[in-house]
């Protein structure tokens, strides 16, 4: 039997590796963490800081159901065009053997596009598509079309959807491009081999490859609107109704202000853009095993 005490005693190493993430872990509890346990504390207290379940009680009024389903709606109709005209893009500069510069310019802008948002954005909007924007005149003067005596109006529904493609469509592109990438040219090779037309390629095995990073991005594309709030206070103000206007009303405005009702609200949109990260991560999972 060996003695355990003659074996010389292993000095237990600092992970001095470890330590490199120690300004990311320091970062996401000081302004993700903890804002988000004060969030909750705030959800349950009222204005005597005792417990209450009236604030979240007053998220199933009319009004904040209907902020809550007009956002959901702007979100989704905004993730659902963004990601069709995304996609198409990114086969078009991917697939089309564009040029390589090309390729580069168009993505380098889409990172830039896809972080562009805020009052800039909603003034750019306000500018070209607003009554009397530069596109507006245009249509009208030259091509006779009046874009306000049909209908369309930049401070609507549509129109903040609008506006919020301006983002989604570069974020779309950036995220879906790896996907393109991996699709290998050896399978379109054995499937035009076996007799294949591009239109079945594509729907036998292209398509179903990217179905699962389609499906990802389309829920990160959701959360990404549906958090948004400079770009439609700056467009709309409170013309409509979305959850994030109605929050900030709640929060820092003069008449309406209810910080607990304003934390439940924000307490609701975490939980609503948490289910969308969470569908994100759990398909981008799938995505990547299909890829290998």
């Amino acid at each position: 039997m060996t003695d355990t005490a003659s074996q010389p005693t292993q000095r237990r190493r600092i992970p001095w590796d470890a330590l490199a993430i120690a300004p990311f872990v320091i970062f996401a509890v000081m302004f993700l963490v903890l804002p988000t346990i004060s969030l909750i504390g705030g959800a349950f207290t009222d204005r005597a800081g005792n417990f209450t379940f009236e604030n979240i009680g007053g998220l199933f009024t009319p009004q904040i159901l209907n902020a809550y389903w007009i956002s959901i709606r702007v979100s989704g109709a905004s993730a659902i065009l963004g990601a069709l005209i995304g996609l198409a893009i990114t086969l078009a500069i991917i697939r089309g053997k564009l040029p390589a510069p090309l390729r580069s310019a168009v993505m380098t802008f889409s990172g830039v596009a896809s972080n562009f948002a805020g009052v800039p954005l909603a003034f750019a909007f306000i500018a070209s598509l607003g009554r009397i924007g530069l596109v507006t005149i245009i249509l009208r003067d030259v091509f006779g079309l009046d874009l306000y005596r049909a209908g369309f109006s930049l401070f609507s529904f549509w129109g903040l959807t609008l506006t919020y493609l301006y983002f989604q469509i570069p974020l779309m592109m950036l995220t879906i491009a790896p996907a393109i990438d991996g699709l290998k040219k050896e399978w379109n090779e054995a499937a035009q081999m076996l007799g294949a037309s591009q239109w079945q390629f594509w729907r036998y095995v292209g398509l179903p490859i990217l179905w699962p990073s389609v499906l990802g991005t389309l829920s990160l594309l959701f959360a990404n609107a549906f958090g948004a709030i400079a770009t439609a206070w700056a467009l709309t103000g409170s013309n409509l109704n979305i959850v994030t206007v109605l929050l900030y009303n709640q929060i820092r405005g003069d008449a309406l202000q209810n910080p607990g009702l304003g934390a439940a609200l924000a307490l609701g949109m975490i939980v609503i853009t948490s289910l969308a990260n969470i569908i994100y991560l759990f398909v981008a999972q799938r995505a990547e095993r299909w890829m290998k």
